[in-house]
């Protein structure tokens, strides 16, 4: 298909804006759920196998983007898939090793060409599905192996044994034939996330955050390298020689390869030396955001440079081509970024950003097979690209090719002749019936406009024209009810509508709230849990809102959640998101307070500065004149009492000394005297 590219000038601009579209897109969905699993067919990528977030298994065709074949598991509600893997072309069974080789029979023969054709399906509890896509139904079931979610799967080249890996921290060789574990040892001391097999297939990559080699015939690990900080997510060999071409080579050392983690931006690259010191990567590659898919060309000579294709959760995808020679201490950047963006209507010319869902080089190491749109019908293009470009905007309008795709599949539909008295019963509506008409004999189309002197009909004289009764459809108010309420958000949750959980989960009425998840299923809670946590974590501000519904949730649905196996780590997210925040709420409260305190200090001292600063000297002072007079007569009349009291003190004390002076005299015997003497004396 040819590429149409915007070059110069004329397409900078719309170039700038589809990348700020497309990383405004990115902010607002960088917390969003992992997207659903996908695999090219190897070799020829001929087929691409998509599970969608509906639980079925789609196998398109990459060369008109046609489905070939849709599977839906019997348990997909309960056992999600987390993996796929096809086949490797050219597999065989294990020689015979006691006895002699024989030529194959032609039953055996065909046995082998059915492994080119069979996909791996991991689930969520543990098992594997194997899936024949010429037959197109389930083939065999692996279980027994794992109790917990299967991270990974890898078939191995040569033979029919099959690898996993899970959250139980064991990797399982499986036998493909006989259905059953041939080895299980313990892979890690956490969960282990992904799996590589070495281009010889004696060596077996695993990792969790440490990587490890494993000699698959002792099942010891022969290396340890650094890892990431985070789950390992991808393992890739990216050589299949050394690239030292004078020392004997042993099948192993001297190779390189990638390695992804999830919530990190570098890739990195590693080297199998001979010495054990060597730990640490020897490059790595940066990228704009979480990788989320990648395919690169094995490097099968010295010159050649290692073609890298990697697919972020932003949607956009990375171009790299290096020669692996040794140590590199700076990061490498991209050659080349290439973004998908929608034309714009004619009303808005913005476009608006297309995520890349996938990307993976064809035989020829120089086209590319693109996947962009979403996952229930992706959109499939071979385009060959220019690397020499730092930025390449790819402009597609992806509801025409879809609306194409549509008109393409739908099937001519025949009208039956009916009379004009019959009547069909209205779907959905038990009981009300409606009448049909007969479809006109003519050529002529039916106008939808109306004309000028009629009016339209009401929406009770069409629900009459139902036989419904339009008095029951009304609600009171017109305010939606909880039953509506419960089925909109069910519906959101299910098909991830932005705006529909925006306008259930944005209600402030607790009572509406606590009927809403009274009357929810019991499948929705924890993919409600899931929504609210990823929006207390995104949106601090809404956490008011948000806490209302957890507690009506944790309330009504107590005795659901307690009988969950896997509670914890369900909730363990949101577990620790509380607890981040009640923790900082001590301190905030001392930091609230002593502000609080320092505000109070310093209005007070405001408030007494004011006070002194008044001016306290009285500016007028009134004195009445009868108040003087008044006050003059008291004070003569307490001068005339005083005087009185003075006098009759003096004639008290006068009779007191006489009375002295005869008592001492008649001690003395002066009493004796005449009365002429004593008058004398007087």
């Amino acid at each position: 298909m040819r590429a149409e590219r915007t070059r110069g000038r004329s397409c900078a601009d719309a170039e700038g804006r589809a990348g700020s579209a497309m990383a405004a897109a990115a902010a607002c969905g960088g917390e969003a759920a992992a997207r659903p699993p996908l695999a090219f067919s190897p070799h020829d990528r001929r087929f691409l196998a998509v599970s969608g977030s509906d639980g079925r298994l789609r196998v398109w065709d990459t060369a008109g983007s046609r489905l070939q074949h849709e599977y839906v598991p019997s348990a997909h509600l309960s056992a999600a898939c987390t993996c796929l893997a096809w086949a490797p072309p050219g597999g065989r069974p294990p020689p015979d090793k006691d006895g002699p080789q024989r030529k194959k029979r032609k039953s055996e023969a065909a046995e082998v060409d059915k492994q080119l054709d069979i996909l791996a399906i991991g689930t969520a509890v543990g098992s594997i599905l194997l899936y024949s896509t010429v037959k197109g139904e389930l083939q065999s079931k692996l279980d027994g192996g794992h109790d917990n979610r299967i991270n990974c799967v890898r078939w191995h080249q040569d033979n029919c044994c099959l690898y996993s890996c899970s959250e139980d921290k064991h990797i399982v060789e499986w036998n493909t034939q006989t259905c059953k574990v041939k080895c299980k040892w313990k892979g890690d001391s956490s969960g282990v996330s992904s799996l590589c097999i070495s281009p010889d297939g004696k060596m077996l990559l695993s990792a969790g955050r440490t990587i490890k080699l494993w000699d698959l015939e002792t099942k010891e690990v022969y290396r340890h390298f650094t890892g990431h900080a985070t789950s390992v997510s991808s393992l890739m060999f990216t050589t299949v020689k050394p690239m030292n071409e004078n020392k004997p080579f042993d099948g192993i050392t001297g190779l390189y390869f990638l390695s992804g983690a999830i919530h990190d931006r570098l890739l990195s690259v590693w080297q199998i030396r001979s010495d054990r010191k060597e730990k640490n990567a020897v490059m790595s590659f940066t990228v704009t955001d979480e990788p989320t898919f990648i395919d690169l060309t094995v490097s099968e000579l010295k010159e050649e440079p290692v073609k890298l294709a990697v697919v972020c959760r932003d949607g956009q995808l990375h171009l790299f081509e290096h020669i692996l020679n040794g140590y590199c201490k700076k990061p490498l950047t991209s050659n080349c970024t290439v973004q998908i963006a929608t034309p714009g209507n004619d009303g808005d010319s913005t476009p608006k950003p297309v995520p890349i869902l996938a990307a993976a080089f064809c035989t020829d190491k120089q086209s590319l097979l693109l996947v962009y749109g979403n996952t229930l019908q992706p959109i499939i293009e071979k385009v060959s690209l220019n690397t020499n470009e730092s930025h390449i905007c790819l402009i597609r309008d992806v509801q025409k090719v879809l609306a194409l795709k549509t008109d393409d599949a739908v099937t001519k539909v025949k009208t039956p002749v009916v009379n004009s008295d019959t009547k069909v019963l209205v779907p959905g509506i038990p009981g009300h019936s409606a009448a049909v008409k007969a479809p006109s004999l003519g050529k002529e189309k039916k106008k939808s406009k109306r004309k000028p002197g009629e009016t339209e009909d009401s929406i009770e004289e069409r629900l009459g024209a139902l036989d419904i009764d339009a008095s029951k459809v009304k609600t009171p108010g017109g305010l939606p009810q909880t039953d509506s309420f419960a089925v909109l958000l069910v519906q959101g949750l299910e098909s991830n509508d932005e705006d529909i959980l925006n306008k259930v989960l944005s209600t402030r009425k607790e009572a509406l709230i606590k009927n809403t998840v009274a009357r929810m299923p019991i499948h929705a809670v924890i993919p409600l849990l899931h929504e609210l946590t990823k929006r207390l974590q995104g949106n601090p501000y809404s956490a008011s809102q948000m806490v209302r519904w957890l507690k009506f949730i944790f309330t009504l649905h107590a005795s659901y959640l307690s009988t969950l196996p896997d509670l914890v780590p369900q909730l363990g997210m949101l577990y620790q998101l509380m607890e981040s925040r009640v923790k900082t709420l001590q301190k905030l409260s001392r930091l609230h307070g002593r502000l609080f305190l320092l505000v109070t200090q310093v209005a007070a001292s405001e408030a007494v500065q004011d006070v002194m600063d008044l001016n306290q000297t009285a500016k007028l002072v009134y004195e009445d004149e009868s108040s003087e007079e008044e006050g003059s007569d008291d004070e003569m009349i307490a001068d005339k009492d005083s005087d009185e009291n003075w006098d009759e003190d003096e004639e008290k004390e006068e009779q007191s000394d006489e009375q002295d002076m005869t008592v001492e005299k008649e001690i003395n015997g002066d009493s004796d005297l005449e009365p002429e003497n004593e008058s004398e004396e007087e």
